[in-house]
């Protein structure tokens, strides 16, 4: 068979993740110290890995409602109120998802048809483009710029917007930039807002990891905004639950009625295991988000120091656990500075360019690793850019 003519062309087109590329090159270089990939170090809290087996010994293996466990999405909403201050009937207003990522992806499927334009601030994370190209929508993508943070000012949302305009992606704390969007911010982004029928998806997956005085603050928050918002988390960052996929989906109850409609015909449910082990999780164990964001804290600042010490400038990030500094001084491209340091140093970081065209100049580094780990990988990349100022003296 031609499988080239029969695949269908959006799904051919599709780039594969840049994040895996050298995650994968890794893997097979002994040696090779990864601060590639965005998952926590630690384990699952005891308390929440207990309540999952004490699912499985009580027999509840069976489908929950399409929607999730009534418990959960009860206690999903009572944690939205007390950390975020947001409002939301459980039963109507909230849908349990496999992660995060299915949650972005009913969201869009929902809401974009052919030729509608989806506006995505750049670099961000992996999965908005292809599935807006997914869904024959229009990807837009902003350049955000290192001198405002990585920040999504007014002025480069307003210049985005068209008549075809649907979507606005918000994906902030941000992966990779670590950036930040403070509430200043998120009201002038609200302004301009409030004068279109345009949505916004709030991607707030890292929104207990924000480090400095200011806690996250979501813009559904703002006046206006929760009737046009939805909002996006889950378990993964927070709670160190990567692999038990949970996510939620927030937001006005004839969206949420839709999602659910298409997440009953393409999922059926989230895990029943992983719904038991969140109910915990969203109940008992703010402290233990508390301990996590006080070590990935201390590492944020470890490596913010030692790369701006060794010549790699790099803005302080206020959130997630990814450090975006500029390789442009090494005179290498994101893709040649990422391979060379992987030949020379095993080390592995990802480049700026796996989350658009606009990070290129730039690698992303994950700091959810050990302080050991992330020291012995901070040692190297100086050894590298040592020997190439070497080389280039003595050329």
């Amino acid at each position: 068979m031609e499988y080239e003519r029969i695949v269908a062309p959006a799904a051919a087109a599709m780039r594969p993740s840049g994040i895996r590329k050298f995650f994968d090159i890794a893997a097979e270089l002994e040696g090779c110290i990864s601060l590639g990939v965005g998952e926590p170090d630690f384990k699952t809290p005891w308390r929440i890995r207990d309540a999952g087996i004490r699912s499985l010994e009580k027999g509840k293996t069976t489908y929950t409602a399409n929607a999730g466990l009534k418990e959960l999405r009860q206690e999903i909403a009572a944690y939205m109120q007390r950390r975020f201050g947001l409002c939301y009937e459980p039963l109507k207003e909230v849908l349990v998802t496999v992660g995060g990522s299915e949650a972005i992806d009913m969201c869009i499927r929902s809401l974009v048809a052919p030729g509608d334009e989806v506006i995505i601030p750049e670099p961000c994370f992996v999965c908005y483009q292809p599935i807006t190209t997914l869904t024959g929508g229009v990807p837009v993508p902003v350049p955000l710029k290192a001198e405002n943070e990585f920040r999504l000012t007014a002025a480069e949302l307003k210049a985005a917007i068209t008549p075809r305009t649907k979507l606005l992606v918000l994906p902030f704390p941000c992966n990779p930039t670590g950036a930040v969007m403070e509430k200043e911010h998120l009201a002038e982004i609200a302004q301009v807002l409030r004068e279109t029928d345009i949505v916004v998806l709030a991607d707030e997956i890292y929104a207990e990891l924000t480090y400095g005085d200011k806690r996250h603050v979501s813009i559904a928050s703002l006046p206006g905004m929760a009737e046009r918002t939805v909002v996006v988390n889950g378990f993964s960052k927070a709670f160190a639950m990567t692999g038990w996929r949970l996510g939620y989906a927030c937001g006005p109850a004839p969206l949420i009625s839709v999602m659910t409609k298409l997440h009953q015909n393409c999922i059926m449910c989230a895990p029943t295991t992983s719904q038991y082990a969140a109910v915990v999780a969203m109940r008992e164990c703010d402290d233990e988000i508390e301990r996590m964001r006080r070590e990935y804290d201390m590492r944020r600042r470890l490596l913010v120091k030692r790369l701006n010490e060794m010549g790699l400038a790099c803005f302080e990030p206020k959130g997630a656990f990814y450090v975006f500094p500029s390789v442009q001084a090494t005179g290498l491209s994101s893709e040649a500075f990422c391979e060379a340091l992987l030949y020379a140093q095993k080390v592995a970081v990802v480049p700026g360019t796996a989350f658009g065209d606009s990070g290129e100049g730039f690698v992303r580094i994950s700091y959810a690793y050990s302080v050991n780990h992330l020291t012995e990988a901070l040692d190297r990349i100086q050894a590298f850019l040592q020997e190439r100022e070497a080389g280039a003296a003595h050329g």
